[in-house]
């Protein structure tokens, strides 16, 4: 039996943060940052069944083309990936009731849509580019054991060497998307790229504002980075914890990102709310 210490479950039955129960989530599942943006992609549904909102976790669950969905914020940050993650595969594959895992998995597929800073010149703003390789500049998946299962080390190795890595104390992971589910989404209509999940916005990202930066020149050597025909395409905050607690959990998982910022040319676009209202039509309609 898990205890009550390690999965805590309200007096509703709900789980801690996301105050879900396990009859309102659907096997299809969209991932956002934004609260609000869950209630944009809800206004497709053809009805809605729940909603449910906790700090900046906000959930609808209904049906869209007759298909069951739920739609989730994360809030920013690899972090709060984590307790999403967890508490989504708890609902779907722990007994509440008895706290005792099911003898049988349920899979959720998962699809997190996202913005995002182009770091190439082929990756414009408004460029979907769909995360099939995901650098984890976090370090939560160095938590959970057997990490390296689900990890790509050749390409971990590479990025060490090419980007003279000069941070101590943490060290990039990389996790694929999953194969089949980055098939189903892009449809050749979306690039295919390889997506840096930083654990902060600013420095992590590159940005100097006031502080000075440890590798001023990291920018430089990921755009210039190369692994096998492919390069980093761009930065954003959730990928990698998703995909690689997805590929442990046994789940399907995935993100893609509408480009916002140009980091290669300096600039950024604040009103996208017309592309990405594109993107979620295809992710609704191939999910």
């Amino acid at each position: 039996m898990i205890s009550p210490s390690e999965l805590i479950i309200n007096a509703d039955g709900s789980v801690f943060h996301l105050h879900l129960r396990p009859e309102q989530l659907a096997d299809r599942v969209i991932l956002v940052g934004d609260p609000a943006r869950v209630s944009v992609i809800a206004k497709r549904f053809e009805s809605q069944t729940c909603e449910v909102c906790n700090r900046e976790y906000h959930t609808i669950t209904g049906y869209y083309k007759g298909k069951r969905i739920t739609v989730v914020s994360h809030g920013i940050g690899t972090d709060n990936i984590d307790i999403v993650l967890n508490e989504l595969d708890a609902l779907a594959n722990i007994d509440l009731t008895t706290r005792t895992i099911k003898p049988e998995f349920r899979q959720l597929t998962l699809v997190r849509i996202g913005t995002s800073g182009g770091l190439q010149p082929y990756t414009p703003i408004g460029t979907y580019v769909a995360a099939e390789r995901s650098i984890g500049f976090d370090g939560v998946l160095y938590f959970y054991a057997h990490s390296e299962q689900i990890r790509d080390l050749r390409l971990e190795e590479e990025l060490l060497r090419q980007l003279d890595w000069q941070l101590t104390g943490l060290k990039p992971y990389v996790v694929p998307a999953n194969h089949s589910l980055i098939e189903q989404i892009t449809q050749g209509d979306m690039l295919r790229g390889m997506t840096i999940a930083a654990n902060g916005f600013y420095g992590p990202q590159g940005r100097k504002l006031r502080l000075d930066l440890a590798d001023p020149l990291l920018n430089q050597k990921i755009e210039a980075f190369e692994f096998e025909g492919q390069r980093i395409t761009n930065y954003e905050m959730e990928s990698s914890s998703l995909a690689g607690l997805a590929a442990l959990m046994g789940h399907r998982a995935m993100t893609v990102c509408c480009i916002i910022a140009g980091r290669v040319s300096h600039n950024m676009k604040t009103d996208y709310a017309s592309a990405l209202d594109n993107l979620i039509d295809k992710v609704l309609e191939r999910i």
